[in-house]
């Protein structure tokens, strides 16, 4: 049996991001052989994926990249903030990335499916998921398609990778302004740009739900329709960006006054929290 030296074993931990234990073990079994090492790892990491399925992957990175036309954002998990800040994890997320932004992918779906280094997406999370020895999956991807884009990048621990990404499409030429309304949405998490895109059986729903409310209250039946408008009008400023109070304007004007008076009209965004 050779000797394993702690300088091969900070060499391995430094290539795989594997524990010390096992990478002294599986040194030891390969005889020193670094090559083989990987190898050992890789195989006793595959063969605990299965058993790696029910654990809570609740940690991880938000991830954009911009491309002509677009920004894709994509959330790659895992289950400790120990990976999630391992360098072997950061350029794994960086490898998946681009190949999601090469494919053009819109869903996890087809991004699980994009080629990547002579495999898919999901061949290579599942590799490295078994060298790292952790449960990594690729949660969301979003690709915004617009003729300009801004993105933001939010780190809720300044010992961690971002955790929050926004990409914001829009018309016009403002960056400054349009990067203000991708921090605001990182804080302020709407869901539609404008009321139109609420389905109407959401506002249907909130509207029944303000009015027995405002019954239950006893208002007057004549005033009714009046006060369910104004809580309704209420329910749409805090899912619609364009009418919620921006969080950074000094004049306390909503997100749409704001990108007017900028020139820039936002026609799409997305939103990605790890976790969430």
């Amino acid at each position: 049996m050779a000797a394993v030296s702690m300088a091969a074993v900070k060499e391995l931990r430094e290539r795989l991001g594997a524990g010390m234990v096992d990478s002294k073990n599986a040194l030891v079994e390969a005889d020193g052989d670094i090559e083989k090492a990987i190898e050992i790892l890789r195989l006793k990491g595959l063969k605990g994926v299965a058993k790696r399925g029910d654990r809570e992957a609740s940690e991880g990175l938000v991830a954009v990249k911009q491309s002509e036309g677009a920004a894709t954002l994509i959330e790659l998990v895992c289950e400790t903030d120990f990976v999630a800040k391992n360098e072997k994890f950061l350029a794994l997320s960086e490898r998946v990335l681009d190949a999601v932004v090469a494919a053009g992918a819109k869903t996890t779906e087809e991004a699980l499916a994009a080629p990547a280094e002579g495999k898919t997406v999901a061949e290579l999370i599942t590799d490295e998921a078994a060298i790292i020895g952790e449960r990594i999956e690729l949660r969301k991807v979003t690709r915004i398609e617009a003729p300009a884009t801004a993105v933001y990048l939010h780190r809720t621990s300044k010992d961690l990778p971002p955790q929050i990404g926004v990409i914001v499409g829009y018309e016009g030429a403002d960056d400054k302004a349009a990067l203000s309304i991708a921090q605001h949405i990182s804080f302020a998490d709407p869901l539609y740009v404008t009321r139109e895109e609420v389905p109407e059986a959401d506002v249907e729903k909130e509207r029944e739900i303000v009015t027995e409310i405002s019954k239950n209250e006893g208002k007057p039946e004549a005033a009714l329709p009046k006060i369910v408008e104004g809580r309704l009008n209420a329910f749409f400023k805090q899912v619609v960006l364009g009418e919620q109070v921006h969080a950074l304007d000094s004049d306390k004007r909503d997100v749409k006054k704001v990108a007017d008076a900028a020139g820039i009209t936002v026609t799409a965004f997305a939103r990605g929290k790890v976790g969430a």
